[in-house]
């Protein structure tokens, strides 16, 4: 083992057993090893008989808990799990993060940050969890490092971080549909480099100036090879081989639409989508009378304006769920920051519609007289 990674292991060896240890995982494989288990998670718990560091393992289809006592006996069972050839370890106590990443050659890369906390706040171990990405990152001073851009990374990310399995290693094909100035791709592209994954990353915009921009940073950056960025329509756009990620964040109107029906055409794993305006169903309601009841809802125009925002995502995900994805609407980031802060989550299961799913859905677009964007577009492509 080399000298550098056995220093690192012993590092995290003292965190873990160390009193402050709030929570500690472990995933990922070396290079030609398997470990035991593909994942491992560690975080201290107080029972009846006392404080005791608990244990969760699973293998990829059981978990497996356990709870040891402080002494030899938690001493034993880091050790044994420290032997294991895990490729990723991200471990948090009350006062720093610390993450190792082994490299392919078997090198030890470790990023340490110290727990920030508000002056005069107390020391507790239901704080505010670490930033994904250090504010101290030097992709900061590149991209921008406000406040309020370092809070959307790090909720992006987290969604992300929630999206793909903790296991997941080897290659990684991602691309973002309509990246804008590509500051949430430059930071998708670091963190899942630190994960330890071997990602290569395509990003998508209709202006060639930002084609220009885009490229010319991930040059600085050193991440040209890796980095690249084409411009293009978001539906037409080349983009070889087929991704196994896609993002799609903050496109205006039909344009998520547009990247959904092309996640789908690629039967890519993993969706990520930020809606932003919602002005395709939004006309389709101004355009005939609700069905009753519902007068009250598109009666008034800003009720019917946030009542189509709510429909069209609605149908988005059931579209989805139609296409082998299970698919889920959540928050993005809080809504002080955006009012367009919800994302569409999705991951292939490949597993047929039921015909309770497929009339759940005709039944809604038929009350409403609507015919979704993304429905036009995937039975065009059928």
């Amino acid at each position: 083992m080399p000298e550098a990674l056995e220093s690192a292991l012993a590092e995290v060896r003292a965190l873990l057993l160390a009193p402050g240890l709030t929570r500690a995982v472990a995933a990922g494989r070396r290079r030609g090893q398997r470990p035991s288990v593909v994942r491992a998670e560690l975080r201290p718990v107080a029972l009846k008989s006392g404080p005791r560091l608990q244990i969760a393992t699973s293998d990829g289809s059981r978990p497996h808990t356990r709870n040891v006592a402080p002494g030899a006996e938690a001493d034993a069972a880091v050790d044994e799990l420290l032997a294991e050839p895990f490729g990723n370890w991200h471990v948090e106590t009350a006062d720093a993060t610390i993450q190792l990443r082994v490299t392919k050659s078997g090198e030890a890369q470790v990023h340490r940050a110290a727990a920030s906390r508000t002056a005069g706040e107390p020391e507790r171990h239901d704080r505010a969890k670490e930033w994904l990405l250090d504010p101290g990152d030097p992709l900061f001073k590149e991209i921008g490092g406000s406040a309020a851009k370092r809070r959307q990374v790090d909720a992006f990310l987290r969604a992300l971080a929630a999206t793909l399995p903790d296991d997941l290693t080897g290659a990684l094909r991602v691309v973002d549909l309509g990246c804008g100035n590509a500051y949430l791709t430059f930071a998708a592209y670091r963190y899942l480099l630190r994960r330890g994954l071997d990602v290569t990353l395509v990003g998508v915009d209709v202006r060639e100036d930002q084609r220009r921009r885009n490229t010319e940073l991930a040059e600085r950056l050193g991440w040209a090879d890796r980095v690249s960025f084409v411009a293009g329509t978001i539906a037409e756009a080349p983009v070889e081989p087929a991704p196994d990620l896609v993002l799609a964040l903050h496109a205006c109107d039909t344009a998520t639409d547009e990247a959904l029906a092309r996640a789908v055409r690629w039967d890519a794993r993993w969706v990520l989508a930020a809606p932003c305006c919602h002005h395709d169903l939004a006309a389709q309601l101004r355009a005939r009378p609700a069905p009753g009841p519902y007068e009250l809802l598109t009666r008034q125009g800003i009720l019917r304006e946030r009542f189509a925002d709510v429909l069209t995502d609605a149908l988005r995900a059931g579209l989805l769920r139609l296409h082998g994805y299970r698919a889920e609407v959540v928050e993005f980031v809080d809504s002080q920051h955006t009012p367009r802060n919800l994302l569409i989550r999705a991951r292939r299961t490949a597993g047929a519609p039921t015909d309770g799913q497929r009339a759940e859905y005709r039944d809604l677009v038929g009350q409403w007289g609507v015919t979704p964007r993304l429905e036009t577009l995937l039975a065009e492509r059928a």
